[in-house]
């Protein structure tokens, strides 16, 4: 870490908590003190130091048209002189709401929050109001945000830090959710049965991108659909990672699977925090002030937020666009995968769309278990090799990596070569 970078995070660390406000961003599985960036464009980043880094992050996600595209900068920049907040209803929430509905299969009604935690931890209220049961079950490595009761065997920073749980949930909450193995529908059935008339839901990333991306693929999802349908459970899809993102519909598009409530996040803010949850509109409607099940954001349907996620779906709606989304993530990803093999590494290649992962590890990825399994210690210095070169990857195992409309042959063929380089050094020490 050069010296502004460095300075930076000596400071931080008097006063945030490890010196950031998402643990992941600490980079201490990787061993790295994390680069404080300045600033963004297309799909480069800037540091504090003035050196450029290649973005594979993508603000976790979110980023799908790059950095400060110019039809959110213009959305936004219309937007801002008319107010940032309002805390009262505006035309853009209906647009967006409009836009969403439109295009995500099982959603005749949405309700806009302000994070994917939000959107899951109110997806799950809804689905225990509508049900009247309290328990739910979840799955190994999936992560649903902070929420009490969903971060039991969670994923993202949860796993990337070796934490089991989390002090401060109490055990009354912890024990209403279950956690399951990824794609043993034989488990889930057990479940339901060990449990009769006291699931109220069950919830899952329908691709899951917090361990690592692990494709579940649509035969998992069908017999979900069909378990919570049998037991009067509901199905909540957390697509705050691959709505829009692997398709218009996101994965239940994809897959032809439809869930009953759908969370969403990221992309639908353009950068902007921002979060959603929806579904069949008998449900939805028991929402206050129309139901009986409350819930409440002040800066929900934010101006700007609302402004810039529309932009973002209508640049996405443009034809060929998630063709050019597909190839330039099989580029990279397998590009990723043929290097390291060149180099003599053992390496499993995940990828659904523009997002994927490389898992350091001759088995197949299919659940988190043989995710963790993977060797960390590889990946590690891998990432501190590109780090090095000015390439910028989540800085765990256990994330996505995304590419972007920006990302131009250019960038991937430099990443390649940066990448060749790292496994040619990491064969040598």
């Amino acid at each position: 870490m050069a010296d502004a970078s460095k300075a930076l995070f000596e400071q931080a660390k008097a006063l945030i908590p490890g010196g950031v406000n998402s643990p992941v961003r600490a980079g201490k599985s990787v061993g790295v003190d994390p680069p404080f960036i300045e600033r963004a464009e297309g799909c480069f980043l800037w540091d504090a130091d003035g050196r450029r880094y290649i973005d594979y992050v993508g603000s976790w996600g979110p980023m799908i048209l790059g950095h400060g595209h110019p039809a959110v900068r213009e959305a936004l920049e219309v937007q801002l002189p008319k107010g940032t907040s309002y805390g009262a209803p505006t035309a853009l929430e209906i647009e967006l709401a409009r836009a969403i509905v439109d295009r995500v299969p099982s959603m005749e009604m949405v309700r806009m929050v302000n994070s994917g935690t939000e959107a899951a931890m109110s997806a799950v209220r809804l689905a225990r109001g509508v049900t009247g049961r309290d328990r739910i079950i979840k799955f190994e490595g999936c992560y649903h945000g902070h929420a009490d009761s969903l971060l039991v065997s969670a994923g993202s920073g949860v796993a990337t830090l070796a934490i089991p749980g989390s002090p401060g949930v109490p055990a009354g909450i912890a024990e209403q959710t279950i956690a399951l193995p990824l794609n043993d529908l034989e488990v889930v059935a057990a479940t339901f049965k060990a449990y009769p008339g006291e699931i109220a839901a069950v919830i899952v990333e329908p691709i899951p991108a917090n361990a690592g991306v692990i494709p579940q693929g649509k035969a998992f999802l069908e017999g979900l659909r069909t378990l919570t349908r049998e037991n009067g459970a509901l199905l909540i899809f957390d697509e705050v990672i691959s709505g829009f993102r692997v398709a218009p519909g996101g994965a239940q598009e994809l897959y032809g699977v439809l869930p009953d409530l759908t969370c969403l996040g990221k992309i639908i803010g353009g950068g902007l925090p921002v979060g959603a949850f929806g579904g069949a509109r008998e449900h939805m409607t028991r929402l206050a002030p129309e139901g009986e099940v409350y819930q409440a954001g002040t800066l929900s349907g934010n101006p700007l937020a609302m402004a810039a996620g529309l932009a973002t779906l209508k640049v996405l709606g443009e034809s060929g666009v998630y063709d050019f989304l597909e190839e330039k993530g099989r580029k990279l990803l397998e590009g990723l995968r043929d290097a390291a093999k060149t180099a003599g590494f053992r390496v499993v290649l995940n990828r659904v769309g523009s997002m994927g992962s490389l898992f350091f590890t001759d088995r197949p990825v299919t659940d988190f278990a043989s995710a963790a399994a993977s060797d960390a210690h590889f990946f590690r210095r891998y990432f501190r090799r590109m780090l090095d070169q000015g390439i910028y990857l989540a800085p765990s195992p256990f994330e996505a990596t995304f590419v972007s409309l920006a990302h131009t042959d250019e960038e991937l063929e430099t990443t390649l070569e940066c990448a060749a380089r790292a496994f040619e050094g990491l064969s040598k020490d």
